[in-house]
């Protein structure tokens, strides 16, 4: 696929040609970080923020959606009637992504579309969107993505990715679809992409977090999940879930009717394996009631389960949201150390 170069006016001009045919998203400042919201019409995405709070997951997997709503009143015409709610099918373009929380989409998928199930919400919201990418050039001290398989210049999940060059933006089309939506832009200056490898190698040079978890597919299972440090491991953790929340790659949720007389809907939650309700069953009993019990299933999911499962990876992508946020300093690095060097 070719690349072209823009400058900042270039940008400007393209993406306003882009209002009207699709929903625009990318990153703004909030406070001292930044959020992926829908930007209003003239509105550019901020490409100074470097990795926003909260990941891009929530553009394709709302944090609180309505699946349905009903009506059980035997007076209304709709008695017994459940109305699915239509999601807008306008095509949306997710701006300003990076790397890594492009990568996550492709591990959400494996969870939300497979020859079991496929889930609706999540796929026709995800297939409508395409993914521009922004290239790292300065990646924080947290993020470790080269060890997860990715990398700040990764093109996986990525339908386009832009690459900063000094004060002009060279973008690269990676799929047919990105290809069109770069022809609906009006960019058309051809660069030289032999800039790129440059450009990437001094960028993964600046990763200084080397994570080794390539013996953790071959250690038993049952050993880790009764190793001894899973105590000292959740000792400061408070079940804050701020890790699960923030996280690209987690995927779990809740689901909670809320009924208003004869009416009500149907509501689907982002939840958390760290609360203690999260498992807490019908009949009282709680199988994960401990707090270190809840620290050894999220470490355990994402290093070891997920692992065993697709025998692709890590349930990770190395962004260093959880590292960065945690408010107790609990590290996913030095967890997924002891897990790859424990031996019995």
């Amino acid at each position: 696929m070719k690349v072209v170069k823009i400058d900042q006016k270039s940008w400007e001009e393209g993406l306003k040609k882009l209002y009207g045919a699709f929903r625009l998203i990318g990153p703004v400042k909030e406070g001292e970080t930044g959020k992926f919201k829908v930007l209003e019409e003239g509105e550019m995405p901020d490409l100074s923020i470097q990795n926003t709070h909260l990941s891009a997951k929530s553009v394709v997997y709302s944090q609180s959606q309505v699946m349905f709503k009903y009506d059980l009143n035997e007076n209304n015409k709709d008695h017994h009637i459940m109305k699915t709610i239509e999601e807008d099918a306008t095509p949306q373009v997710l701006l300003a992504v990076r790397p890594c929380d492009a990568a996550a989409f492709l591990i959400a998928k494996k969870n939300f579309d497979n020859p079991d199930y496929r889930d609706p919400y999540w796929c026709e919201t995800y297939e409508k969107t395409v993914m521009v990418g922004f290239a790292c050039n300065n990646p924080g001290s947290t993020c470790f993505c080269t060890s997860t398989g990715i990398g700040p210049y990764s093109e996986k999940g990525l339908d386009v990715i832009l690459i900063e060059n000094g004060e002009d933006l060279l973008v690269k089309a990676i799929t047919e679809k990105g290809e069109k939506l770069i022809g609906k832009t009006g960019w058309k200056t051809e660069a030289d992409p032999g800039v790129i490898e440059t450009l990437k190698q001094e960028a993964e040079a600046k990763i200084s977090s080397v994570v080794d978890t390539n013996m953790i597919e071959k250690k038993s299972t049952k050993e880790l999940f009764e190793a001894p440090f899973w105590e000292d491991v959740a000792f400061a953790c408070i079940n804050c879930s701020t890790c699960t929340f923030s996280c690209p790659t987690c995927w779990c949720f809740d689901i909670q009717d809320e009924n208003l007389g004869d009416s009500g809907k149907r509501i689907r939650n982002w939840d958390s394996c760290m609360s203690p309700l999260f498992t807490l069953e019908g009949s009282g009993h709680n199988p994960r009631p401990v707090k270190f019990q809840r620290v050894r299933q999220r470490f355990m999911h994402k290093l070891k389960y997920y692992v065993d499962k697709y025998e692709d990876g890590i349930q990770c992508v190395g962004c260093g949201r959880c590292i960065k946020l945690c408010p107790v300093n609990i590290d996913i690095r030095n967890v997924s150390q002891k897990m790859n060097n424990y031996n019995p």
